[in-house]
């Protein structure tokens, strides 16, 4: 992972960061580019390009620095589309989309598909907004500026069993790619399971 950080940061430092922070909806200020991820501000230093979280001054660790320079190396500025997709829509996704819902939809389907009122609870907790129209139980999550995720519950009856599926902005490519879309995703998952007391 150390190799492929100092991949990214090369990269990153051959453009304007301006234009990266312009790209990637982040604020940018001499010296630094500040975003939000999920729900806590951080800063990514300029030229060296290390993360912090803002409140406290703590340093991010490796897998957080390498999603937040993933998403600014990619970033190409495109708006949110407002349509949701799964993961095999994604490119390349196909191949993935079954190891991706046993990661994703199962476990949150396994935890909520009785109580939706536990994933409620715990999306609201995020600060997620309330979807109408994709599902009985979704909502909207924005764990980087230009990258909305989805949770979308299908809650089982005594007849069928109950289904769930992280789902993605349209425009998700333009931000990160498959790979690091699938980490964002579990990490969803993972955060909406811990404050619901299922992970």
């Amino acid at each position: 992972m150390s190799q492929r950080l100092q991949e990214l940061r090369a990269r990153l430092q051959s453009d304007d960061p301006i234009l990266l922070a312009a790209r990637a909806g982040a604020k940018w200020s001499v010296g630094r580019m500040q975003l939000a991820y999920w729900g806590q501000e951080h800063a990514v230093s300029w030229p060296a390009l290390e993360a912090v979280r803002l409140a406290g001054g703590h340093p991010c660790g490796t897998f957080d620095t390498a999603m937040l320079l993933y998403y600014l190396a990619t970033a190409d500025g495109t708006p949110p589309v407002g349509r949701w997709i799964g993961f095999r829509e994604l490119p390349d996704g196909s191949f993935y989309n079954q190891a991706f819902q046993g990661y994703s939809g199962e476990p949150l389907a396994r935890a909520f598909s009785s109580r939706p009122e536990g994933l409620e609870g715990a999306a609201q907790e995020m600060g997620g907004s309330r979807l109408v129209g994709i599902a009985p139980f979704a909502w909207c999550f924005l764990p980087l500026p230009r990258l909305p995720l989805a949770a979308a519950l299908w809650p089982g009856d005594d007849e069928l069993a109950g289904r769930a599926a992280v789902l993605f902005d349209a425009s998700a490519s333009h931000y990160l790619p498959t790979d690091g879309l699938a980490l964002l995703g579990s990490g969803l998952t993972g955060r909406l399971l811990r404050l619901a007391g299922a992970g």
